[in-house]
């Protein structure tokens, strides 16, 4: 070997070592080096970038695996052990994060015959969707709400609410919390000291005292485009949609009364839950829809920024998230991830799907990062607006 190669591979060694020094001080000082200087997976710092946690298309099942440890939880788990008896569906691809998507987490929740928890409040906003039985209780903001089955109770950011069950018949929900999102933005807190004041003293209590009637929701916001002006629309902090129940009677009547337009290629019939006061999502971090298939419809593949949350409420079906199919019964849950195509797909050919959809489309929008594409039945795509 010559005196240049000799050098030249000294050189060489030479400054590997000192990037190997480099890359294990920059580390050390909790830094990453934005360049990248070789294709070898070791250094390649763009590749190590990318590769952050990413959530899964994802489905839990109800049937198979939520609701058998629902029950069991239920036996093992008391209100005295702990108030919060609910599982969190996490996505494989986030773990250990308790998230279902990157920016929501689904969790559902069996309570026994007359259980109720006591008062709290906390920065995620949340909502919760009846599942089974007819004395699934909130209590938020004053309003004492007793729901069943596809109705949806708001509970949010900085009310006061708590949950549970009135009669003696157990009942099951889901809710749906952004928790994830807020918990990147280092914005949680949680407040359980609950007090009312009682002649003219500081009280804690374990239940709120109702201080508007029975579904005052639907009383003084179930006449769309009418609002009464002599009440607070801002109650609750004024953070969230003031109407707090969504009854699923009142989106079978929009069902019923549309099942027989053409619809969206790309969605079908899909409702959105909206603040009657202001016509936007109830929150303004993440919003909610029903969606309905009629019998044998499918949906044309689509692709969207926001993240969604699928919970296959009536029917059975299948979708397709990014090529992998799901096939689903009522009650189970799908993750479909930003930036995955999907589409959805109705097996009966005389019964009707109706689906819950949680989303985090507000939150994109707000940031100017909601964007949507669609395929045509040609196999095209097009940009949505």
């Amino acid at each position: 070997m010559t005196d240049a190669a000799v050098k030249e591979t000294n050189a060489g060694s030479n400054r590997d070592a000192a990037l190997a020094g480099l890359y294990e001080d920059v580390a050390n000082k909790h830094m990453f080096p934005f360049w990248a200087t070789t294709d070898d997976v070791t250094n390649d710092e763009v590749r190590q970038l990318m590769a952050t946690a990413k959530a899964l298309p994802y489905k839990w099942s109800y049937a198979d695996d939520i609701e058998p440890l629902l029950r069991l939880s239920a036996k093992l788990i008391s209100m005295d052990d702990s108030e919060r008896r609910s599982l969190i569906l996490c996505n494989p691809g986030l773990k250990p994060r308790r998230a279902s998507v990157s920016t929501m987490y689904t969790a559902y929740r069996l309570n026994d015959p007359n259980e109720i928890m006591p008062p709290h409040k906390h920065s995620p906003s949340a909502i919760r969707f009846g599942l089974t039985g007819k004395g699934n209780f909130t209590g938020v903001a004053g309003e004492d709400i007793t729901f069943g089955p596809g109705d949806m109770v708001l509970t949010p950011n900085d009310a006061w609410h708590n949950h549970g069950t009135i009669g003696d018949e157990e009942a099951v929900n889901l809710s749906v919390l952004d928790l994830p999102l807020i918990e990147t933005l280092n914005a949680i807190h949680f407040d359980h000291e609950y007090t009312e004041i009682e002649n003219g003293v500081t009280v804690k209590k374990r239940t709120q005292t109702a201080n508007v009637p029975d579904d005052y929701s639907q009383a003084i916001y179930g006449a769309g485009g009418m609002t009464p002006r002599w009440v607070d629309h801002y109650r609750g902090g004024g953070l969230s949609s003031p109407m707090y129940v969504y009854r699923w009677e009142r989106m079978l009547e929009i069902f019923d009364r549309f099942r027989d337009v053409e619809g969206d290629p790309h969605e079908a019939l899909m409702v959105e839950y909206t603040d009657p006061t202001r016509g936007e999502p109830v929150f303004k971090t993440i919003t909610f829809f029903a969606q309905m298939l009629r019998p044998g419809e499918k949906t044309l593949p689509l692709r969207q920024t926001a993240s969604l949350l699928v919970a296959p409420f009536e029917g059975k079906g299948h979708s397709i998230i990014d090529g992998e199919r799901f096939d689903w019964n009522a009650f189970d849950t799908l993750a479909v991830p930003g930036g995955a195509w999907c589409e959805h797909h109705n097996d009966s050919d005389t019964d009707p799907v109706y689906m819950f959809v949680a989303s985090d489309e507000p939150t994109l929008k707000k940031l100017a990062l909601y964007k949507s594409w669609g395929q045509t039945a040609d196999g095209d795509i097009t940009r949505l607006l």
